[in-house]
């Protein structure tokens, strides 16, 4: 069994925070200490409009917003309102490699964090783009984008049903940690709830968008749950998407995989190469 890479984040630098409006009024900017913990990183929740500075970047942070480690010093805006991506975003980035002039989509994007992890990870790829439903959530990618410079990256605010038949063949590789769950709303608001369950997209729509967006011999990479790895791998090789990699998730040494992850292939030959189980020790940053 394998380990996931260890997180060995950086320690947090100081950044300097304005109160929006309050330039004149508000003297010096105040300074942040560095952060405890990794996983309680972040600024304090904004309850007002502020600007975060960033050497020459800047971004405005809305009310609920904090920034968190994404790699290397980097930053992701999340929203303590909408949801927040979990450690199998990371997984996933680290599972696929991508390849010197990838153009890569990353659907059902949330806030960002599996493809922009992907980029840092792989920074010799051509472009990735973000397809995500929610207004709030693609937003919160494009000013991630803005404030860290990727200039390799944008956000698109679409549904992954609706992205165009001009854009078919177009990508040679294409990731997706989908919404795994099914049933109702239960007790999560509806934002929450459309990114944790099969509510708004189904995976058998998103393999059949992959499936048209991929040029052949593109990838896709993409996560579920343990309990849906037949489903998984049938609706991937249904498609013409042979799966070539698979791997299933941990969250204890030794105990039971309850998420899978697979790389598949468009027009690959038949073969696959089912690597040790990896186990999920909850460490969500670095590399």
């Amino acid at each position: 069994m394998c380990a996931a890479p260890p997180c060995g984040a950086p320690e947090r630098p100081q950044i300097p925070i304005k109160t929006a409006g309050n330039g004149a009024a508000g003297g010096k900017p105040r300074q942040i200490l560095p952060c405890a913990p990794p996983r309680a990183c972040g600024i304090t929740v904004a309850k007002n409009l502020f600007t975060v500075y960033n050497v020459a970047m800047e971004v405005a942070l809305k009310e609920g917003e904090v920034l968190e480690e994404l790699f290397d010093g980097k930053k992701i805006i999340q929203n303590s309102g909408l949801y927040r991506f979990t450690s199998d975003s990371v997984l996933l980035s680290r599972f696929v490699r991508g390849k010197k002039g990838d153009v890569v989509a990353d659907l059902c994007s949330g806030s960002g964090i599996v493809g922009l992890h992907f980029l840092c990870l792989n920074p010799h790829v051509s472009s990735v783009a973000l397809y995500e439903m929610q207004p709030a959530l693609s937003d919160m990618s494009a000013r991630t984008i803005e404030f860290n410079g990727f200039s390799k990256a944008r956000a698109v605010c679409m549904r992954v049903q609706d992205i165009g038949r001009e854009l078919d063949g177009r990508f040679s590789l294409i990731l997706c940690n989908p919404p795994y769950e099914r049933g109702g709303f239960e007790n999560a608001s509806y934002e929450k709830a459309i990114c944790r369950k099969e509510i708004t997209v189904t995976l058998g729509e998103i393999l059949d968008v992959s499936a048209r967006l991929l040029k052949f011999g593109g990838r896709i990479g993409i996560i579920n749950r343990a309990d849906r790895a037949a489903e998984l791998v049938y609706g991937l090789k249904s498609r013409g998407l042979e799966p070539k990699r698979l791997q299933f998730v941990c969250g204890t040494a030794g105990g039971k995989p309850y998420l899978v992850m697979a790389e598949a292939c468009k027009g690959g030959r038949e073969g696959v190469d089912v690597l040790p189980a990896c186990l999920n020790d909850g460490c969500t940053f670095g590399g």
